[in-house]
């Protein structure tokens, strides 16, 4: 299988872009920050007001319901908390942690209609920030926040949010397509409906990108995810591939030593502009390291083939 150049192609990738397929949960009041603290994998409390997280939200058994991006804005009323996520989980996800507000001067709302994202790639930053900025630091621009994201293909990539009456950031267009590829190309999948429970934060990197915080308090499924960490009992991870086929989130992927069962699931995919598909797949750590040769597979034993491509980041185990 010839690989196309992220490179090069990500080189010619840089502007704005839209982000309809993202909505915005506001927590307000003033146990805001509380309230997350024993919800979310990150430490909330110690993040500062130029900084933003990412941060993943657990079932009891420490599988993911959803993931954010998180950062603090200045409300009406105070510091509100703004958490980031996919739309198609964005409801189901709002209901729950509202659950678990009980007495909690806590609000949630769902506030996508009063924000709008935008996704920045390449010199499109300089030029709305000044520099492409540290990662998951968070640059105030006006009415606007900046967060700045991990690169995709060695692209810098930044969100954009501002109140909806904003005017947009300024420059060149790009499409939402390559702005996903660019995702993928970071290897860091967000939670999607597809694969909503699937995975513990682990699965997808999340501790060795900043998602997860092992010093911190308590919160749903803590004790799963540090046994995972601590005990050696994680047995996948998030590797990033291209394929040929035309993938779907939540598609298996196969090994060739077993037929039968998936050795894998996609968890995030996006066309490649230089042809085929770019995945992260999340998959047993033995198939990886056998995967040469065409062995890995998309949807079944006999589908396309998978190549794995480098991760772009270091896993924490290698740090």
């Amino acid at each position: 299988m010839t690989l196309p150049s992220a490179a090069s192609t990500a080189s010619t990738i840089s502007g704005v872009t839209e982000l309809p397929h993202l909505g915005v949960i506001r927590v307000a009041g003033d146990d805001a920050v509380t309230f997350l603290q024993g919800q979310l994998t990150q430490d909330v409390a110690l993040m500062g007001a130029h900084e933003a997280r990412l941060a993943a939200f657990c079932n009891a058994k420490g599988r993911m319901q959803a993931s954010f991006v998180v950062f603090k804005r200045q409300g009406e009323a105070g510091e509100d908390v703004l958490l980031v996520c996919s739309r198609d989980i964005l409801p189901a996800t709002l209901k729950r942690l509202s659950m678990f507000v009980l007495r909690a001067k806590a609000k949630l709302s769902d506030a996508s209609a009063e924000f709008a994202l935008f996704g920045l790639a390449g010199s499109a930053i300089e030029s709305i920030a000044g520099s492409p900025g540290t990662v998951w630091a968070k640059a105030d621009i006006g009415a606007a926040n900046v967060v700045f994201l991990h690169p995709g293909a060695g692209q810098p990539r930044a969100l954009w949010c501002a109140p909806a009456a904003s005017p947009a950031p300024e420059g060149p267009r790009i499409t939402l397509a390559q702005w996903q590829w660019l995702g993928v190309q970071s290897g860091i999948a967000m939670i999607t409906q597809p694969i909503f429970e699937a995975f513990v934060p682990q699965m997808l990197n999340y501790e060795s990108v900043g998602g997860v915080n092992f010093k911190k308090g308590c919160y749903p499924g803590q004790e799963i995810v540090a046994r995972s960490q601590f005990r050696g009992t994680l047995k996948r991870r998030a590797y990033v591939a291209h394929t040929a086929g035309t993938p779907s989130v939540g598609q298996e992927v196969f090994h060739a030593s077993d037929a039968e069962q998936p050795c894998g699931l996609v968890a995030a995919a996006a066309p490649n502009p230089g042809g085929g598909f770019d995945v992260i797949v999340s998959m047993q750590t033995s198939a990886a390291a056998d995967a040469e040769g065409g062995r890995l597979t998309l949807g079944s034993a006999t589908g396309e083939a998978l190549a794995l491509l480098p991760l772009p980041y270091a896993l924490l185990e290698d740090i």
